[in-house]
């Protein structure tokens, strides 16, 4: 399957790939690199830097918004053939370790098998490699504690927890744009909704969390939304969350 590169701005991209996107945000040459779909996703990921005029080796940094499978995919792969630093907050360090794990398990998808979408989400899981694990060897925090990175696109890290311990959204406040993991998505093949809601409850680690969260994400100026699931959604980035927060009671 071929990833889906769209310019959402100057220099931006959301790429979806295989029921999960990546973005890239570009400056001159260089590019830095949020999440990086599932392992499956490799020849995607590769082919979406292709696309855009860039390259493995042009990526400054992989940023990620947490350590699933799905987001995690190729970034140890990056870090250990190009050199890529691979940053997160601070308390998703050791999960991107693989010190422990915070993902739903095979059998909690199980016993919510008889939800629409559940098992064929499962069977693609499983084809483009969702249950390996690829920990990053020497993930690292953050290089400084607040405002944006100096990396291609200044990201401001936002810490979102819930999905997570460390969950951890991109803000680009130039080009009013939230990149949200997945702390708010706008679809998921297991979900009946549209439009900017929350993940199914398996998912989150601790869900209340997840909906506090959702707070934090209205406090951001912005009308882009680039969601770790489902299509980029344009309009209040504030609107979106409080219309996530309102579905999740």
């Amino acid at each position: 399957m071929r990833a889906e590169v769209h310019e959402v701005g100057k220099g931006i991209y959301l790429v979806h790939g295989q029921h999960t996107n990546w973005v890239i945000l570009k400056d001159g040459d260089a590019v830095t690199l949020v999440d990086t779909g599932y392992p499956g996703d490799r020849p995607g990921l590769l082919d979406s830097l292709a696309e855009v005029g860039s390259s493995p080796e042009a990526v400054a940094a992989v940023l990620i918004t947490h350590a699933h499978n799905d987001h995690l995919g190729s970034a140890e792969y990056l870090r250990d053939t190009h050199g890529t630093p691979v940053y997160l907050h601070e308390a998703e360090v050791p999960h991107a370790r693989r010190e422990f794990l915070q993902q739903v398990s095979v059998g909690a998808v199980l016993r919510n098998a008889w939800r629409p979408g559940v098992v064929p989400w499962l069977v693609h899981v499983l084809r483009v490699g969702g249950t390996e694990q690829h920990p990053v060897i020497a993930p690292e925090a953050f290089p400084v504690a607040d405002g944006p990175l100096d990396l291609p696109g200044r990201p401001v890290p936002v810490h979102t927890p819930g999905h997570t311990d460390g969950h951890t959204v991109y803000h680009l406040p130039d080009a009013g744009i939230v990149i949200s993991g997945d702390a708010l998505v706008s679809g998921h093949r297991t979900a009946r909704l549209t439009g900017p809601q929350l993940l199914p409850d398996m998912f989150h680690h601790e869900r209340s969390r997840a909906v506090e969260s959702l707070g934090v994400i209205e406090t951001l100026d912005g009308d882009v939304l680039l969601p770790g699931h489902g299509p980029v959604h344009r309009g209040s980035v504030a609107a979106a969350a409080r219309q996530a927060r309102e579905r999740a009671v």
